[in-house]
């Protein structure tokens, strides 16, 4: 009889943890207000960090993936290396292959400049962005998976969508 207390109370505990630690981060990163407006965006990729900002003070941190080999400058088009550098976030895009979007204006002239002294191209269609619209599995990120974009959870991206507007600079660090 205790033996069955206990499994039944091990398989409720291991359910019910993972929603109590989502409820508590999600008070940690509260929902940003509606009249909340980011004026500058920055991404750690090393921490794998997005931090929405506002006149030097950060709003509100979430948690990215990067490219599938993030590590280093992006040099050339299928590297899968996310950029480092400075861009403006420069159009949304409601009708995206991911949940939503925000173009990264990847590439800037250093990065032109680099890939026509190696001879490659230098690739683009860079974006911020939610999970596939045709994934079937968990909600959260897994790991570095993107072609060299940054990738959010949907509800996140949504989020993003409604208090990032096209023309916010975006810094992307090591």
């Amino acid at each position: 009889m205790w033996l069955g207390k206990i499994t039944k109370l091990a398989v409720v505990a291991l359910f019910t943890l993972p929603v109590v630690s989502a409820r508590a981060l999600s008070a940690d990163n509260p929902t940003l207000p509606a009249s909340a407006m980011a004026d500058k965006v920055l991404v750690l990729k090393r921490e794998r960090k997005l931090l929405l900002m506002k006149g030097g003070e950060v709003l509100k941190t979430y948690t990215v993936s990067l490219g599938g080999n993030p590590v280093g400058l992006k040099i050339r088009e299928g590297d899968r290396k996310t950029p480092e550098g400075n861009y403006v976030l420069d159009r949304h895009n409601a009708h995206s292959l991911y949940h939503r979007s925000i173009h990264i204006s990847y590439p800037n002239a250093e990065d032109v400049a680099r890939a026509r002294k190696l001879g490659v191209p230098t690739g683009g269609d860079l974006f911020i962005h939610g999970l596939p619209n045709d994934f079937k599995g968990p909600s959260q990120q897994q790991s570095d998976w993107t072609d060299g974009c940054i990738a959010l959870t949907n509800e996140e991206i949504d989020e993003i969508w409604r208090v990032v507007p096209d023309g916010t600079p975006i810094e992307i660090k090591p």
